[in-house]
């Protein structure tokens, strides 16, 4: 039994210091993660957000205009 009770410890703390090496890691570079969004990822979505905005302004302009033509038509 005493075998089979430092199996486990040994086990656990192997697991133990996996998870602790896994912490320290994603500590130093959730930092790194953060900058990387926001100096990359958050402009590249305004950018394409805004002209995604823009182009969609432009075709319900385009739309309305069709629509006060055909209301404008003799039926």
């Amino acid at each position: 039994m005493n075998d089979f009770n430092r199996k486990v410890e040994d086990a656990s703390a192997r697991v133990s210091q996996t998870i602790n090496e896994a912490v320290e890691r994603l500590e130093k570079e959730i930092p790194e993660f953060i900058k990387y969004l926001n100096d990359d990822i958050v402009p590249t979505v305004r950018t394409h957000s805004s002209k995604a905005l823009r182009t969609a302004s432009q075709k319900l302009a385009e739309f309305a205009d069709y629509m006060e033509q055909q209301q404008q038509k003799p039926k």
